[in-house]
């Protein structure tokens, strides 16, 4: 049983990041057949992208998906740990999985990813949810098959858990959810340690790829048809800084549009990496899109501080600034963090400034949620929930005018969407995006999916638009 540590998931070495292949032996692949499963997928990009690899080892090993749990033989939940909300669902959800083991007891149930990287997790797990088959972690997913394997011919848990720093695995199978857009992973990790997030600890520390593999990936997705590729990371714009070579996130963009692939998005940025070449290759290059998602959490330099964000308000704003001057029809999107601990009115005003001057496409806004492990949890917190709750109403009331303004501008204009898939409003139409990131449904036949279309704008609300074929 190997168990996650909080003390040793701290810790940064400067020991040198091993770079494995991938692969699966031939005692495994046939362990699945005649099986099916289900993955429940909690939480950001990566966890959705691992989601896919997860998928990919399976069906080697012979599962065959399904789209209920009450159909499988095997369910994992593929869970995040950034905020309380999530955890709590994944409990919830725990708790329907053991009225399902006793009904089938030879299903195969287990929880994997972010939250299973966390101590107190697998602690409770131990103590309250033994009936679980299997818990594994974030650097681990390559071993998938053999602790597998090892649940299958037994009749306990197995906790597979590695408290490291991290490898870099290449060669990871992929079995993704679109057939036009893909997640490209850059780099693992980060270093960064802002006093609210319990990521460096669950993703171990900064890793970058090798510039060549993601190249060769990206130009292996353009070969199969891929029209758009998002370039993923904790901190995309520190990418290659642990490389100690001479290139650097804006090379590689630069490097990927060169690929000729039609689309090319990134996140996530932290302003701090944030550099003015990057900005100059954005607006270069017509094939890297738009689209910026630049996280504020707070618009109080105090608060930042004690975020340990190493920006401030006006350095913020600066970068801000640039990138509209460069990019004037960026569109840019932020996180926001309402009723950190020792939030004052002032504080939240300061925020509030931010976003008026800013005035986002949208944000992901949220109240502070503490983290078990992070210097944040400790800190002193005695501003009533009431409070945060009225500052976030009153925050999205103002997040929400102005992502309605900035649709509004799109009203009659003709712009260029891929369309992804089949609204979800209307079976009728299709949906997908503009490269500003706007959701835009579309009248338009099923024949069109997977192309790149200019669409007029017929009508806006706040978190999309419609459209006709132009």
């Amino acid at each position: 049983m190997l168990m996650p540590h909080l003390a040793e998931a701290k810790k940064r070495t400067k020991n040198k990041v091993m770079i494995k292949k991938y692969e699966i032996k031939d005692e495994f692949k046939k362990l699945g057949l005649g099986k099916t499963y289900f993955i429940k997928t909690y939480g950001c990009q990566m966890n959705v992208h691992d989601s896919e690899n997860i998928k990919a080892i399976l069906e080697q090993m012979g599962f065959k998906e399904v789209s209920s749990m009450d159909q499988a033989d095997l369910v994992l939940l593929n869970t995040c740990a950034i905020r309380e909300n999530a955890h709590n669902k994944v409990f919830g959800m725990i708790g329907r999985l053991k009225h399902m083991k006793e009904e089938k007891p030879n299903i195969i149930t287990g929880i994997c990813g972010c939250m299973a990287q966390e101590e107190v997790v697998v602690n409770e797990i131990l103590d309250k949810y033994r009936f679980l088959d299997i818990v594994f972690g974030t650097h681990n997913i390559n071993e998938l098959p053999m602790i597998l394997a090892k649940a299958m011919h037994q009749n306990k848990i197995e906790v597979d858990v590695k408290t490291i720093e991290g490898d870099i695995i290449e060669n990871m199978p992929v079995k993704r959810d679109s057939k036009y857009k893909a997640w490209v992973n850059i780099m693992y990790g980060c270093d960064k340690f802002c006093t609210y997030c319990i990521v460096p600890y669950t993703r171990g520390k900064q890793r970058s790829r090798r510039f060549e593999d993601i190249i060769n990936e990206v130009e292996s997705l353009k070969k199969d048809g891929y029209k758009e590729v998002t370039l993923l990371g904790q901190n995309v714009n520190a990418y290659g800084k642990d490389l100690g070579l001479d290139y650097d996130m804006s090379d590689l963009l630069e490097g990927v549009a060169n690929t000729g692939i039609e689309r090319v998005r990134f996140v996530t940025s932290h302003p701090w990496d944030f550099t003015d070449k990057m900005i100059e290759v954005i607006g270069k290059y017509p094939n890297i899109m738009p689209y910026i998602h630049l996280p504020l959490q707070s618009g109080s330099d105090r608060i930042l501080k004690l975020m340990g964000r190493k920006y401030t308000k006006e350095s913020y704003l600066e970068l801000f600034d640039k990138i509209k001057k460069t990019v004037p029809n960026a569109s840019i999107t932020t996180d926001i963090i309402v009723g950190f601990p020792g939030e004052t009115e002032e504080d939240f005003l300061e925020t509030l400034d931010v976003v008026n001057r800013c005035k986002y496409d949208s944000a992901f806004t949220f109240i502070f949620s503490p983290r078990e492990g992070t210097p944040a949890a400790k800190m002193k917190d005695d501003t009533p929930l009431s409070v945060k709750e009225e500052r976030l109403h009153r925050l999205n009331e103002t997040v929400n005018k102005y992502a309605l303004e900035a649709n509004q501008k799109y009203l009659g204009k003709v712009v260029s969407v891929l369309l992804e898939n089949v609204s979800e409003k209307d079976e009728g139409m299709l949906a997908g995006y503009t490269d500003t990131m706007k959701l835009v449904n579309v009248k338009a036949p099923k024949d069109m999916l997977g192309k790149i279309v200019d669409v007029k704008i017929t009508d806006v609300k706040t978190w999309s638009m419609d459209g006709e074929i132009a």
